[in-house]
């Protein structure tokens, strides 16, 4: 069979993609190919399953409209669909003098993307919605909620392959080459090929490398960013009620350690964000060779590390120190003791870095040929998804000329 459409990523935005496409269009059949035995497993799967409000992102930007949208959107499918989900509220915490004019700037962000529910709150408020935080002014955003990802990108996918069943997802199948036909492509993968009208690309932490085998010209390389997670033990959950956050540093493309209510009622707190030497390492010493490679010979990766050296060298020493990390979640939460805190899971975040060292902030989602890429989705690409998914339809309306 040729397909009409071939996705490859079966993460939340290649499920999103499916979904979104294959509602538009019943009719055609559409693979969705995935390397993991299971959906959801690297970015999707492994990060704070937070349903982000909008508040940080440069108004009129992807990530801005994307965001807002999708949350309403994501919100929706999760009640329509009985998604674990909650939405819970957020706060964000100045702990010093120095955050203040940052807190105001992400505040007038967040008025500017119409983010519903966000007001300032004092330190003394802070204590009414956290009891156990200090700190000396903050917003509460009561859009930002907690959400199962890995459920949410299962239930897309479902859906999807009940509106056509001639649609099909293949999981244990990695793609290993592209060759271009006249009509159709071939994506040549470890079990077999298969032959598609038209490609979609969503594939994360990989989107580089499948990109030039579609043979995309592309300067910028991804480079992965580990972070790690501590949980709190079952006695001091009690000093997190929700979702707390410091005031981001604006210097760094994270928006620091924070803490996470779960789902499934465990908190964590983090992440710290530390050089991988391994794309899809989740462990502290993990290791490729290939990616290793690829990052420290591409001139990016050392512009960003000089860039940010001391951040760089704070983070790899907090990453193997619990102590260090334990004084970090101190600046809101001063009671938290060595015994409160217990080792958790970790993530990575693919970035596509620019060759200037430029951390390439907002999504980019590009064409060539018969394909679509999305080429950077860091976060908030999983709050954003469903509408990432139905902009990559109505763009593959125009550029496939569906009917």
């Amino acid at each position: 069979m040729t397909y009409d459409i071939g996705i490859i990523g079966g993460g939340i935005v290649g499920a999103a993609t499916l979904y979104k496409l294959q509602n538009k269009y019943p009719n055609l059949k559409i693979i969705l190919i995935e390397k993991e035995k299971c959906l959801a497993d690297h970015q999707t799967g492994h990060n704070s399953g937070v349903i982000h409000s909008g508040l940080y992102y440069k108004p009129g930007s992807l990530k801005a409209k994307n965001c807002v949208e999708g949350r309403h959107e994501l919100v929706a499918f999760a009640k329509e669909h009985n998604i674990a989900h909650e939405i819970c509220g957020k706060v964000v915490v100045a702990t010093k003098e120095s955050e203040l004019e940052y807190l105001e700037k992400i505040y007038q962000n967040g008025v500017a993307n119409q983010i519903e529910g966000l007001k300032k709150i004092t330190g003394a408020e802070i204590k009414e919605y956290e009891p156990y935080v200090e700190g000396i002014a903050g917003l509460f955003v009561a859009c930002t909620g907690i959400i199962d990802f890995r459920g949410a990108t299962a239930k897309m996918v479902e859906l999807a392959i009940k509106t056509q069943p001639e649609s099909k997802l293949l999981l244990e199948h990695e793609v290993i080459d592209v060759k271009k036909g006249a009509s159709s492509s071939t994506i040549i993968t470890n079990k077999g090929n298969f032959e598609a009208k038209h490609l979609v690309f969503c594939a994360g932490l990989q989107a580089d490398r499948l990109a030039r085998k579609d043979g995309v010209n592309l300067k910028e390389q991804v480079v992965g960013f580990r972070g790690d997670y501590y949980e709190l033990s079952e006695d001091a959950k009690k000093k997190v009620r929700n979702l707390v956050y410091p005031v981001p540093d604006p210097a760094f493309p994270f928006l620091g350690v924070h803490f996470t209510r779960m789902t499934n009622g465990d908190i964590e707190c983090g992440p710290n964000a530390v050089f991988t030497f391994k794309r899809e390492g989740y462990g502290k010493t993990d290791f490729s060779l290939r990616d290793t490679w690829d990052a420290l010979t591409y001139q990016g990766t050392w512009k960003l590390f000089f860039q940010n050296m001391r951040y760089g060298i704070n983070e790899y020493r907090r990453a193997f120190s619990k102590k260090l990390f334990l004084k970090t979640l101190q600046v809101m939460i001063p009671s938290l003791t060595m015994d409160d805190i217990v080792p958790g899971r970790a993530g990575v975040r693919a970035l596509l870095l620019g060759v200037d060292g430029d951390t390439r902030d907002d999504f980019r989602i590009e064409y060539h040929g018969n394909s679509i890429h999305v080429l950077n989705a860091p976060s908030p690409a999983a709050t954003a998804s469903l509408a990432i998914g139905g902009y990559i339809a109505d763009e593959a309306e125009k550029h496939f000329k569906l009917k």
